[in-house]
């Protein structure tokens, strides 16, 4: 019996996953709500307030969970935030971030040419030690803490980067998201099939609007039901599975304070703002497990260090082995103000450093300045 339990850069057929989102979400298979729009549930939070705070609490969760999961994988909240003063204090701050990191070089957005966007990276912890009580009345929106409980669980992080595309902004192209969208194709290669199907249910993604966002200003851009495509976190990346997106794609025009909430595996791409005078501007959400942490705090940098000196006698898979269980393997979490991207979709990590300071021949003295200049860029 042959066992694969990794996929390659040919994994899945077009016709596949065709056929997987030519599906169609019929409304009587939801019972808070009887709009669909595209394949999208759309939830009238106003209405379902009640519901929120109510024994059917759980149904409604629920069924949020099953949509993110198990069918369309998108769903629109309807005034997610409804305290609209709360949303333009929370905009002022933004701006004048933005403001303040153009001044310094800072703000730059991971895919538009220079100046047609503006990124605000970490704007959850900036926005806060700006405006504290702003700050707890923006994120005290009990539709957003609701969602991602219902795809994550309780005890869920945050993490929230503005993103402002202006008039001319151009799309990006299809994409999955964190974890596995963020790694080149050769490294997601090395995570086995059932790691690909865990990377989902590990964030949520989700954005605020924060202005009026007809099809115009170019809302984002979903594919309903391709999150559950096995292969998908590979076969976004090949040219005819990028043609189907663009093909069969759908755009939901959006109000402020809406919240867009889908799965991170959901084939999705910001569209073009072809319109002449809206900044389209959403608070991009995305919010992580609490499981996705180690059991216990390890002194890695300490270790990397006292470990540099002694691995040169080590054959090299003995030595691979013992940098995977020193060294952290993994760029996330950073400041990526500070620590951005080079030459990949994300930073180096303590490992990456390790292998390539053994690689170089560095000194133990310039390999522990090296990693304590990352651990500052990091900012963690």
């Amino acid at each position: 019996m042959k066992h694969t339990g990794y996929f390659t850069s040919e994994s899945g057929t077009l016709a596949e996953f065709a056929e997987l989102t030519a599906r169609v979400l019929d409304p009587s298979e939801l019972s808070f709500t009887d709009r669909v729009e595209k394949n999208v549930p759309i939830y009238d939070m106003a209405a379902l307030g009640q519901v929120l705070a109510g024994p059917k609490r759980s149904e409604l969760l629920a069924e949020w969970a099953w949509v993110l999961g198990k069918s369309a994988g998108a769903v629109v909240l309807k005034q997610a935030q409804p305290d609209h003063a709360a949303i333009d204090a929370a905009t002022d701050v933004f701006n004048r971030i933005v403001a303040d990191e153009a001044g310094q070089g800072g703000g730059a957005d991971h895919f538009a040419a220079a100046g047609a966007n503006s990124r605000i990276w970490n704007a959850l912890e900036k926005h806060c030690k700006r405006d504290p009580a702003g700050f707890a009345a923006y994120y005290g929106a009990p539709a957003v803490a609701a969602v991602a409980e219902a795809w994550l669980g309780p005890d869920f992080q945050m993490t929230a980067q503005v993103n402002v595309v202006r008039p001319g902004g151009q799309a990006q192209t299809a994409h999955r998201d964190y974890h596995l969208g963020f790694q080149t194709a050769d490294v997601a290669a090395k995570y086995p099939a059932h790691v690909h199907d865990l990377s989902q249910v590990m964030t949520l993604q989700g954005a605020l609007a924060h202005c009026d966002m007809p099809l115009t200003s170019g809302p984002t851009k979903l594919l309903p039901f391709s999150q559950m495509f096995a292969a998908g976190y590979m076969a976004y990346r090949r040219p005819e599975f990028a043609e189907h997106f663009e093909a069969h794609c759908i755009q939901l025009p959006l109000e402020k304070g809406d919240g867009l909430f889908f799965n991170p595996a959901l084939f999705h791409a910001a569209g073009a703002n072809v319109s002449e005078d809206i900044h389209r501007m959403a608070n991009l959400l995305q919010v992580s497990s609490a499981f996705g942490r180690a059991m216990e705090t390890v002194d890695r940098v300490g270790m990397s260090k006292l470990i540099f000196d002694v691995m040169g006698d080590l054959p090299e898979e003995r030595r691979e082995a013992a940098i995977a269980c020193t060294a952290e393997g993994y760029a996330f979490p950073t400041n990526l103000d500070t620590d951005p991207p080079v030459g990949g979709l994300a930073p180096e990590s303590m490992a990456a450093l390790l292998r390539r300071g053994l690689a170089e021949g560095m000194s133990a003295e310039a390999f522990g300045a090296a990693l304590d200049a990352q651990i500052t860029r990091r900012g963690i």
